[in-house]
């Protein structure tokens, strides 16, 4: 792709233990304050409805919050929104469970919880959930999920002319996926994208070149999601150039030989 891809950002949401919101991860990113400790660990999804959200896995609820605080700061219906959601790993305390029945007892395998272990599910439950019928995806590359994530929400967004949700989001590994995974903390954070230049500007551009961003103090600071998922830590340092509401210059990884170049203008 040759062309550039000139999106705004209208809307940023953000959930992590300590720094439940933007306004409070930004404050974290700025270095104006630390984590709270008392902030809640989970966050409330207070979308879904209530059945919904009482057997909805950490994975969906952390989704459904961060999209739910990027639709509403930019003030727009989630019910008109295409969707893109990301993940690195999807649901992994699921996994461990859906891999540990299924060696033990496969007839006592939870419908429930096989239902929730598909990479797609936060997408199921946010569209039955805002009664959204526009189109949705959902990405998973690994390390390189967060750019791909992205890339895939600004072509759509573009290429139709309307605003695009984009949601990212990992949970904490469970069983013996946490010596393989070391993920230790769930974080998540989405964007709400138009294909004008409208509020914060990037300009997103493929290069034939690998990146692997530069990790700045404040992102390295947050060891808890940061340093063991480089997802989480490729979101963190997007939203650290956002944070500081200046011009930047953020690459991401899409491949061994490819990135995502993004000019941030606000």
């Amino acid at each position: 792709m040759s062309a550039t891809l000139e999106i705004g950002i209208t809307g940023i949401g953000a959930f992590m233990h300590g720094a439940p919101d933007w306004v409070s991860l930004r404050g974290v990113l700025l270095g104006t304050h630390g984590l709270d400790a008392n902030a809640p660990a989970k966050p409330a999804a207070a979308r879904l409805p209530a059945a919904e959200r009482r057997r909805a896995p950490d994975g969906v609820r952390l989704a459904a919050e961060v999209a739910e605080q990027a639709c509403t700061m930019a003030a727009c219906d989630p019910a008109t929104l295409p969707c893109v959601f990301a993940s690195t790993h999807g649901e992994v305390g699921i996994t461990d469970y859906v891999c540990e029945t299924l060696a033990r007892a496969p007839q006592e395998m939870s419908p429930t919880k096989f239902h929730n272990s598909v990479l797609n599910a936060p997408a199921g439950y946010w569209t039955i959930a805002t009664g959204c019928t526009a189109a949705s995806n959902a990405v998973s590359a690994y390390r390189r999920t967060v750019g791909a994530g992205l890339l895939e929400a600004a072509v759509f967004a573009c290429s139709e002319d309307t605003p695009v949700l984009f949601a990212h989001g990992d949970v904490a590994a469970a069983g013996p996926l946490v010596d393989i995974m070391r993920i230790r903390a769930l974080f998540g954070m989405a964007l709400v994208l138009t294909p004008r230049r409208s509020g914060t500007c990037m300009r997103l551009a493929l290069q034939a070149a690998a990146a692997d961003p530069p990790i700045p103090e404040s992102v390295l600071a947050l060891q808890a999601v940061a340093s063991d998922n480089p997802a989480n830590a490729q979101a963190l340092v997007l939203l650290a150039a956002l944070a500081h509401a200046r011009p930047a210059r953020v690459r991401l990884p899409l491949s061994n030989g490819l990135s995502l170049d993004m000019e941030i203008n606000v």
